[in-house]
């Protein structure tokens, strides 16, 4: 049945496995170039939210279970799954922007919309890397930019409209099914439906972002982890702090490999110069400043720009696997142990980020939402080569780098968790409440359960 369309129509092209394109598509969904052993009876790209209804009901017919991807982001290839149907929406890109508010589909990618809302002045906590869909950002809860200042990305989250699984599309607000916009804040891949538009409130551009930058050798990590818990302490919530373990760059290569170090980046979000720098000031002394390989103090960092820095720590192209902790312990507790895995990594690509939770702004209220951040400290870990022979190398890396910071790990972070490696790792993404509330909703929504739910081992 390979090029069937659904309703005679030409922007909906559905691929059944045996096809001769079904390979292409099935590795298409995702960003990395490790495509999971999963293999869908069906997938769908769809082009309109029509589309999407008459998919669902091709589903119900066949007795075929769904999945949905936006924009193939997901670490661990969540989207396809073993038989059943996926929904491809990453061609679903319109948006606009009105006065504090835009309106998005799924597969609008965080630099499209950066882009749209820079010429209106606005902003939102988007994905640290510009290719990422909105769609996976705000159902997996969204670390985004500023996000100790704005709170996550699901917390902008106003409305979304959705097809459930009974093909008919809702509506959901704070007035209008608000507990399925509940589950839609952070919800994750486990979400039983497919979103097809999201409303977001959006902030005022700072027109002063600025930027200081330490590098150190790793060998230094204790000094700096132990710095860091104090410059954490210090800095106002407009200030995104964040420490990567990874390895330096070369501006020539004189044949050796490169050093491994630590990196201590922060980022003001301010409304003028003079208060960036004042937000800056308490890393303007570092006490071991002389050992810096790399000290960068109060450059100015357009919004855009922002994206160029990450980018270059997550190159496209790769191989790749991530896990991710959440941890109650400073830093100088954590890191440490972390580095001595770091330092022995089988890729030099890969790398450890650890920053500060989320938060929010002062004087508004943090709207309910399913999204759990159960620590005062996110640690990402994204193993990162190119040789299809050393996979197996790199996975067993980082397995080994995750469970040495496991004692002390309170949950995990849904969008970047390695949601296949126990079946417990779903639930231990929540609070014990939102997970009992996401299953209740889940019941009520898709009792015949046509949406998947999280992935399993």
């Amino acid at each position: 049945m390979g090029g069937q369309k659904l309703a005679q129509d030409i922007r909906r092209v559905l691929v059944e496995r045996g096809d001769p394109g079904y390979e292409r598509a099935r590795a298409g969904t995702g960003w990395t170039q490790i495509t999971p052993p999963r293999y869908p009876d069906v997938i769908v790209s769809v082009g309109s939210v029509d589309d999407v209804r008459e998919a669902v009901a091709l589903a119900r017919s066949r007795g075929l279970t769904i999945a949905v991807r936006a924009g193939g982001h997901s670490w661990g290839g969540s989207p396809p799954r073993d038989g059943g149907m996926l929904i491809d929406l990453s061609r679903l890109r319109r948006h606009t922007v009105d006065d504090g508010s835009a309106t998005v589909e799924p597969g609008v990618t965080c630099h499209d919309l950066t882009r749209a809302l820079a010429a209106r002045d606005h902003a939102f906590p988007v994905a640290h890397r510009g290719s990422v869909a909105l769609s996976g950002l705000v159902l997996g809860g969204g670390l985004g930019w500023n996000s100790r200042a704005w709170g996550p990305a699901c917390a902008g989250l106003e409305a979304i409209e959705a097809v459930t699984a009974t093909g008919e599309t809702i509506r959901c607000s704070e007035h209008e099914n608000p507990d399925l916009l509940w589950a839609a804040r952070g919800g994750g891949p486990g979400f039983f439906a497919a979103v097809t538009s999201f409303r977001l409130g959006l902030r005022h551009l700072p027109p002063a972002i600025m930027t200081t930058r330490y590098v150190f050798p790793l060998a230094d990590i204790e000094d700096v982890a132990s710095w860091t818990d104090e410059i954490a302490a210090a800095v106002p919530a407009n200030v995104e702090l964040s420490v990567a373990l990874t390895t330096a760059e070369r501006d020539a290569d004189d044949g050796s490999p490169p050093p491994r170090v630590v990196v201590v980046t922060a980022t003001a979000f301010s409304c003028a110069w003079s208060d960036a720098i004042r937000c800056l000031e308490p890393l303007r002394d570092c006490p071991f400043a002389g050992r810096a390989l790399v000290r960068q103090i109060d450059q100015p960092t357009p919004f855009t720009v922002l994206f160029t820095g990450s980018d270059a720590l997550w190159p496209a192209g790769r191989r790749a696997g991530a896990d991710s902790l959440w941890v109650n312990d400073g830093l100088a507790a954590v890191l440490p142990a972390i580095a001595r895995h770091v330092e022995g990594a089988p890729s030099a690509e890969s790398v450890v980020v650890a920053s500060p939770a989320p938060g929010g702004p002062a004087r508004a209220p943090v709207p309910d939402m399913a999204f759990s951040p159960l620590g005062r400290i996110h640690i990402g870990c994204y193993a990162m080569w190119q040789d299809r022979s050393a996979d197996g190398a790199n996975l067993a890396w980082l397995h080994e780098t995750v469970a040495a910071a496991e004692p002390l790990a309170a949950g995990h972070y849904v969008a970047e968790a390695d949601l296949a490696a126990e079946p417990c790792r779903a639930r231990r993404s929540f609070t014990a409440a939102a997970w009992d509330r996401l299953q209740s909703l889940r019941t009520r929504y898709d009792p015949d359960g046509v949406f998947e739910t999280y992935p399993q081992p």
